[in-house]
């Protein structure tokens, strides 16, 4: 008889999982609370223009296209992506910008025009860089079960390579040492909704990723990336309930033996939760059945930021600026802080824009463009209160764009949603709209993060940026692939396609 298994959420981890199954010819059922499938990895549209919800960064993606093989498809015949180049524009508040490249000489003549003398270690900075992602690699794609994964010796030989006791920004200045420039290769720990100035000094790998991989646009943005997926599951003989949601998961002692649902029961011999992990504990399993992760235990961990978003549809085209804006605010460190441990609103917020259409021109009508605006903030607190705040900081957001030449946009409207993070809280069901998820830091990191084999429960697997490795789109489809791996090892069935190609 063919084992039953049950995904909880159709986001990105939760799809690669569907296929991966489904591969292994198991009897895979997804069921997604909403109408649609990638969770925060979706896209929508209003009045023919697109947007995609969450990510618009396709970074690295070797891991998804490794997957794609996996089940005899190619990533890049199936979802046609363009690299962009330059990959991004940053304006500096505090005066400067750069439009980067991976071009090497051509990213260290843009470096030269804020500081010459740090131009000479870019180069420097990949090549080292390159080095540490290829020897941390096997980390970022084996699961941390236990203490004794960490403690071993392949893990102790890196710590003269990993520096964990520094800041992203403190080993950053071992290359740059104008701030800017500092800033223009840590800004991606917003992608694990942290500061630079605590992350851990790791994660300088993220902006390897971008120059040595490149920055990807996926045409119909990275909402299209998870349609996709869904329709290979759903081909390999997945089957994907939409608007059917989970509100009970059932045990018999200690294991899992199915869910319920707002539409009737469901059984399996294996569970895999893709749902935000805080909201999916508190929600779905009592708190006296928890050991590890009881409802105290999680109100003290340490949760990412949030983000306030405009989606517009707009009258025109802005053909001079960049598929990718960041702008960070003059005083970037005082708007983290604001953000991190204040939990106020910012007066002069830094903010990322997407003009998409400069690329893609398919998300929006002939003459059209969709304009993104995402401006981080605090998770949920009770020091702000959005349904106060939201008109304000709509109005600070559409003045923020002046600081990179937009002046006109508000008149050019002609569709438009707003997302908080009580939205994000709500309406995504996203534990304290942390968009992404619990934060990086190394008390939340490797085995110390929810398990992909999940230790509290028997026949309960995790995915997603809840789990190890952590929250990003690779690291997701990564986790995907440990948690395949995981369940297909405990049944004794081949796994072949579920490991790493070396």
């Amino acid at each position: 008889m063919t084992r039953r298994v049950i995904i909880v959420g159709a986001g990105p981890g939760g799809l690669a999982v569907a296929m991966l199954l489904a591969k292994s010819g198991l009897d895979v059922t997804v069921l997604e609370r909403q109408s649609h499938v990638g969770g925060r990895t979706s896209s929508f549209g209003s009045e023919g223009y697109t947007f995609d919800l969450g990510p618009t960064f396709f970074l690295y993606p070797r891991v998804l296209e490794e997957i794609f093989r996996a089940v005899g498809r190619d990533l890049f015949l199936d979802v046609p992506m363009t690299r962009l180049d330059p990959q991004y524009h940053l304006v500096f508040g505090a005066g400067g910008e750069l439009r980067c490249s991976a071009d090497v000489e051509a990213m260290s003549r843009q470096v030269a025009t804020i500081a010459p003398e740090d131009a000479k270690n870019f180069a420097r900075f990949l090549n080292d860089n390159r080095e540490k992602l290829a020897r941390f690699r096997p980390a970022l794609e084996r699961p941390f079960l236990g203490p004794f994964d960490v403690l071993s010796w392949d893990m102790m030989k890196l710590l003269p390579l990993l520096r964990p006791w520094a800041s992203l920004d403190n080993e950053l200045g071992r290359y740059f040492r104008d701030p800017r420039i500092r800033l223009a290769f840590s800004f991606q720990s917003k992608y694990l909704g942290m500061s630079p100035f605590q992350c851990p000094s790791l994660f300088s790998i993220l902006s390897f990723l971008e120059y040595e991989h490149g920055v990807w646009h996926p045409t119909g943005g990275c909402g299209a990336v998870s349609m996709k997926m869904a329709e290979i599951a759903r081909d390999l003989g997945a089957k994907i309930h939409l608007g059917e949601d989970v509100t009970q998961l059932i045990f018999e002692g200690r294991k899992a033996v199915g869910v319920r649902t707002t539409k009737g029961e469901h059984r399996c011999d294996a569970l895999v939760i893709n749902a935000d992990f805080a909201r999916a504990m508190t929600r779905l399993v009592p708190d006296q059945m928890r050991k590890r992760w009881k409802d105290k235990t999680i109100a003290k961990k340490r949760f990412s930021c949030s983000t306030f978003m405009l989606y517009l549809g707009i009258e025109g085209v802005y053909r001079d600026t960049a598929h990718h804006t960041i702008f960070m605010s003059k005083e970037y460190e005082r708007n983290l802080h604001e953000i991190e441990t204040e939990h106020t609103l910012s007066e002069d917020p830094s903010f990322y824009l997407q003009n998409a259409c400069v690329t893609d021109p398919t998300l929006a009508p002939p003459g059209h463009s969709t304009l993104y605006i995402l401006l981080p903030v605090s998770h949920q607190h009770s020091n702000i209160d959005w349904k106060i705040e939201t008109s304000r900081y709509r109005a600070l957001a559409l003045r923020q764009l002046a600081q990179i030449g937009l002046h006109d946009v508000e008149k050019r409207i002609r569709t438009e949603r707003i997302v908080t993070p009580a939205d994000w809280d709500a309406g995504e069901q996203i534990h304290l709209g942390a968009t992404f998820n619990l934060a990086h830091n190394l008390g939340q990191m490797l085995h110390l993060r929810p398990r992909n084999r999940f230790e509290e429960f028997d026949g309960v697997y995790l995915t997603g940026g809840g789990t190890h490795p952590g929250s990003g789109l690779p690291v997701i489809y990564e986790s995907a692939r440990i948690t395949s791996r995981l369940l297909l090892q405990d049944w004794e069935m081949p796994h072949d396609h579920c490991i790493v190609p070396r």
